[in-house]
């Protein structure tokens, strides 16, 4: 979910580096908000909210602004790490009321080794699942999503095309912001039930590596991120089974290979070639 939305961000020419610190604010104030109301989707709604208001100070610190993207993203990452660890000093340790439930889809679910993997999940994962294809869908096949990548590809050329550019950026930053904050708040009420200070443990640096590394392209993001969550879960199992190799050491696999993946697709110089946005970066002044 998060690096679905960074997708989006990027393809509209800004790079925000903040999705780590959005996942901790939505995962902490989902929590909470699932914990006074006993609901999990009023939890999970709340998270979103949290990232899309996130997502609207990054937006004016990236395009009304024009500050550094990279510096304003940092500043988001730190400001979420602190924040929520100062909301949710109060709910270490508290026990959850209200979790998103594993559902199970009749049929699907009970096709051998397939059907537990991908069908046995809860709402959020098969929202991610609806989430890919419809991302797609706007970006590749409609006036809006051809504006949004305009935006992120030529800003000059979409202005003088009637584009409205600051509006297309500042949307994508508020979408992005919220689909991250929605993705924290799976931490805390579906994958890990509670509120733990920093317990997403960089998946939104391996978020903002999965956008490159699916080459902008929503429906490879959704590969890549089986593939990652696959060495997460190897990571896990090994454990269980016994495998005879420090635990730390299983668990850099995922940001092993994020790494050498980047490192790869760099030292080739295909960033442009796999289909990145030209002005990704690069602030926009109007010329009206």
């Amino acid at each position: 979910l998060a690096g679905l939305g960074e997708t989006v961000v990027e393809r509209s020419g800004i790079f925000n580096l903040g999705i780590e610190g959005t996942m901790l604010m939505g995962a902490v104030v989902g929590f909470l908000v699932a914990d006074q109301t006993s609901s999990a989707p009023a939890g999970a709604a709340a998270a979103l909210a949290v990232g899309a208001v996130t997502g609207l100070v990054f937006g004016f610190f990236a395009v009304t602004a024009g500050a550094d993207q990279i510096v304003a993203g940092l500043g988001v990452t730190i400001t979420g790490f602190g924040v929520s660890a100062v909301v949710g000093k109060s709910l270490v340790a508290l026990p959850a009321v209200a979790t998103f439930e594993e559902i199970a889809i009749p049929g699907l679910s009970a096709i051998p080794v397939i059907g537990e993997i991908f069908f046995e999940q809860n709402l959020l994962v098969y929202l991610g699942y609806f989430a890919a294809p419809l991302i797609w869908l706007v970006l590749m096949r409609t006036r809006p999503g051809l504006h949004l990548r305009a935006a992120g590809e030529n800003p000059d050329a979409g202005d003088a095309m009637g584009v409205r550019v600051a509006l297309a950026r500042y949307s994508a930053a508020v979408f992005g912001g919220a689909l991250a904050g929605l993705a924290g708040s799976y931490f805390s009420l579906a994958f890990t039930p509670g509120w733990s200070e920093n317990m997403t443990g960089g998946r939104g640096y391996i978020a903002l590596a999965l956008v490159i590394f699916a080459t902008w392209n929503p429906m490879r993001l959704l590969g890549g991120a089986f593939l990652f969550g696959t060495l997460e879960a190897l990571a896990f199992r090994a454990q269980v089974i016994g495998v005879d190799v420090p635990s730390a050491i299983l668990g850099m696999l995922p940001f092993v290979a994020t790494i050498l993946v980047l490192v790869l697709i760099y030292a080739l110089g295909a960033q442009q070639r796999l289909g990145a946005p030209r002005a990704l970066g690069i602030p926009f002044v109007t010329r009206r």
